[in-house]
């Protein structure tokens, strides 16, 4: 509806292999240049899509997404992978995703990589309203401009789609939590998030009876940032960590990991995922990522943790138990060797 497919980059064909004959033989070649994984990753990023709605909600005022199928049927016809971001403009809202409710005010960036279904609501108690009951059904004569609410205090949020077949976006291997809060940090970064969704806003522009355009490159340039400014604190983002995604020994054990950070993962258990030895697997890891698997695994668990803490009202307890600590003491151990202070702290420091 709006915009045709172009080519994009990634096979994701070759991520998910099944037991091989002679993984056991294969080298683990160090990366020559692991330092600049993530950057080329990101330039090489191909992307289409648009800003497609815009929400002016008041207070008190709830909604819950399309199904994730009917969403990207809507939004790009064809299209294998659909990923949604919402600017918040104005105010503060909640957002909600696979049982997660994360909070974002003006200026932040939401996520969702995988199009999950969602839910969207403000500070005060409501009921959620079905999004289809808010909106005309599509073609749209122009963008859909949503007000809903009870009068109170407003926010204003500004949605976008894009396309993309790079393994990034691969659902299997689960890269990115469902949904992830990103907060540029004050100053010019933070003026041109702002400043290229007013000028998307103000160029976006029916076509046809059923697709928009919006200025060349805008959704995607901003989607390139915020995922940077996410994976910069990624573990081993800036050591192959988008080449492991590739590797087809790293990629099942990563895939694994990301899926179930709260599972009590072994070396062995993932080399059966990989169906690799554990020599080999523990050889991959150093090569590519510089760690061995275990501190991988330790390293995903305080990043999904900072994500938790930053964006979310979970108490400490609940925070260790999504990210694989049987209590709060191992956890709260566990961060602060990690970042020098206990998570009650660090949480302080960050106020939403």
């Amino acid at each position: 509806m709006f915009g045709t497919r172009v080519p994009v980059l990634g096979d994701t064909l070759s991520l998910m292999p099944g037991p091989l004959a002679g993984h056991d033989r294969a080298p683990a070649v160090p990366d020559p240049d692991p330092t600049s994984a993530l950057a080329d990753a990101l330039a090489r990023l191909r992307l289409e899509g648009a800003i497609f709605l815009r929400g002016e909600y008041s207070e008190a005022w709830a909604y819950e997404s399309l199904p994730s199928a009917d969403a990207a049927a809507v939004l790009a016809p064809g299209g294998a992978r659909v990923l949604l971001f919402h600017v918040v403009a104005a105010g503060r809202c909640w957002v909600e995703a696979g049982g997660e409710r994360h909070w974002a005010q003006a200026g932040d960036v939401v996520v969702l990589p995988y199009n999950d279904e969602h839910r969207m609501g403000g500070v005060a108690p409501a009921s959620c309203v079905p999004i289809a009951a808010l909106i005309d059904d599509p073609p749209w004569e122009r963008m859909p401009v949503i007000e809903h609410g009870e009068g109170g205090a407003r926010t204003s949020v500004v949605c976008g789609y894009l396309t993309c077949e790079d393994p990034l976006f691969d659902p299997r291997l689960r890269a990115f939590p469902p949904l992830f809060v990103v907060s540029p940090p004050d100053g010019p970064g933070r003026d041109w998030v702002r400043a290229s969704i007013d000028y998307a806003m103000a160029q976006t522009a029916q076509i046809s009876p059923a697709r928009f355009e919006a200025p060349a490159r805008v959704p995607e340039l901003l989607l390139v940032e915020i995922l940077r400014l996410h994976l910069a604190s990624a573990p081993a983002a800036e050591r192959g960590w988008v080449r492991a995604l590739r590797d087809p020994v790293l990629a099942p054990a990563l895939a694994a990991i990301h899926g179930s950070p709260d599972r009590k993962w072994r070396v062995a258990t993932l080399a059966r995922e990989a169906s690799v030895s554990e020599s080999l697997l523990d050889e991959r890891f150093r090569a590519v990522l510089g760690v061995a698997p275990i501190r991988y695994l330790t390293e995903w668990r305080m990043h999904l943790a900072e994500d938790l803490l930053r964006s979310t009202e979970l108490g400490l307890a609940a925070v260790a138990r999504r990210v694989g600590y049987d209590s709060e003491v191992a956890f709260s151990r566990a961060f602060k060797r990690a970042h020098g202070e206990a998570p009650s702290a660090w949480r302080v420091r960050r106020p939403r």
